[in-house]
């Protein structure tokens, strides 16, 4: 099948669309939630009688900002702003990612909380979106600081998690030990061990095998799906990675495992090129010693320009969002875009890689095997049963093929790009649920 066909034209949205804005947003500066907020524009046509309920997808239905103060090693007193935003949970309890970042603002994680719902919604596991997150670099503070900001932000938030509730995960700077900390600070709060507060938590404390990779693994199996409906062979594919740490790193060792090359990586330390293919698996010790690629002997330095607009096949920005925009993507060569991470592509960028004729699979299937593998983990903590390696990589290897086919028949059907197709899918659901539900009182 062609690229132009796969990647057909989106439909515009209705002309003059607006929307009731919370008052505490800036309409002059959405940020990324009037990223969504379009997105929800563009399969607004396709919703049917549905459509009525379309503003309940406008608007999270919790938001809760809060101050977490810690003592610091020298003594002193510092606050730090945190958040912890429920999208919608028609379909179950809220799910979604801790981030610790600097940068983190209440639009941000509004959006990222509303990619979670469409998310969970088109991989078809009984969650609804949530996400969190504290404003702060973690490389600023000492281990110990650490878990206090960490303790302290799950005691505040405490009020609106729990195992039936909402339930965290790892996101950005976050990771297994962060997830012990919150799940042992909930169970000391509540006066019971409850594994099931958070999920990406260690084996030993009720993780899951498999989780740390399910991500990047899920990039992989789509990107496979997709190829062979443009024909794309993935052995001897050249594949470009931004970012290389659970995602990117995990996704990179899968396609180099399948005789494909990476020629390409790029995270916040550099960039680096090998036209003949890195050697992957010493680029991830490199990483692992050094926290990053820059300074890996068995690569050329390279730019950020050049990495955009680097030769290749497969390109997976595995990083942050708002990394391809309209700026860089008409630079890129490859055929197709597999989002590695959440809202790396604004709608001007998706515009413009549309026109090259650039599949794009978008994050809200590309990068759910992390939450498909967390709902295992969730599901065996209930159960106290848990399932080996093979049978966790199978099951989730088959919802991820299961999805992408659902997504690309809806694609092909109403001639969309697989962004607003993966939207048509996961708001019909979503919007059936409320409508199922109905309104209380």
């Amino acid at each position: 099948m062609a690229i132009k066909k796969a990647a057909a034209k989106t439909a515009a949205p209705p002309a003059a669309t607006t929307h009731a804005l919370p008052s505490y947003l800036d309409p002059e500066h959405l940020g990324p939630w009037g990223i969504y907020l379009k997105q929800v524009d563009r399969v607004t046509p396709y919703l049917g009688p549905l459509a009525r309920w379309v503003e309940t997808l406008k608007r999270p239905k919790r938001a809760l900002i809060v101050d977490v103060p810690i003592e610091l090693d020298n003594g002193t007193i510092a606050h730090f702003e945190g958040y912890r935003v429920q999208h919608n949970v028609s379909r179950g309890p809220g799910k979604g990612g801790v981030r610790f970042h600097q940068d983190v603002t209440l639009s941000e994680v509004m959006a990222l909380a509303a990619w979670m719902s469409v998310k969970n919604a088109a991989v078809n596991v009984p969650y609804g979106g949530a996400k969190g997150g504290i404003r702060v670099d973690p490389r600023t503070l000492s281990k110990g600081e650490l878990e206090r900001l960490t303790r302290r932000y799950t005691s505040e938030i405490g009020i609106i998690i729990g195992p039936h509730k909402d339930i965290p995960a790892p996101d950005v700077n976050t990771n297994e030990k962060v997830m012990a900390w919150m799940m042992d600070t909930y169970s000391m709060n509540v006066g019971a061990t409850a594994t099931g507060v958070v999920t990406g938590k260690p084996v030993d404390m009720g993780g899951s095998l498999g989780r740390r990779e399910a991500t990047g693994r899920g990039v992989f199996t789509v990107a496979v799906e997709a190829a062979a409906q443009i024909g794309l062979t993935i052995e001897g594919a050249r594949v470009a990675v931004q970012g290389f740490g659970n995602v990117g790193g995990t996704a990179g060792k899968l396609f180099s495992d399948a005789g494909a090359l990476v020629v390409a990586v790029q995270d916040h330390t550099g960039a680096i090129a090998n036209d003949k293919g890195l050697n992957v698996a010493k680029l991830l010790e490199h990483v692992a010693k050094t926290g990053g690629v820059a300074g890996f002997k068995g690569a050329e330095v390279s730019t950020p320009a050049e990495f955009w607009a680097c030769k290749c096949d497969i390109l997976i920005p595995a990083a942050l969002e708002g990394q391809l925009t309209k700026d860089n993507a008409g630079k890129v060569k490859a055929r197709m875009v597999i989002e590695g991470a959440n809202g790396p592509t604004t709608p001007e960028a998706d515009d413009i890689l549309q026109d090259k004729g650039v599949l794009v699979v978008p994050d809200v299937i590309a990068n759910a095997g992390g939450v498909t593998v967390s709902y295992f983990e969730w599901v065996q903590d209930f159960s106290s049963f848990f399932w080996s390696e093979d049978e966790i990589n199978q099951r989730l290897v088959k919802i991820m093929k299961d999805a992408f086919a659902t997504v690309w028949q809806t694609a092909q059907q109403h001639k969309v790009s697989l962004r607003t197709a993966t939207f048509i899918v996961a708001c019909t659901r979503i919007l059936n649920a409320r409508e199922l539900r109905g309104l209380y009182p």
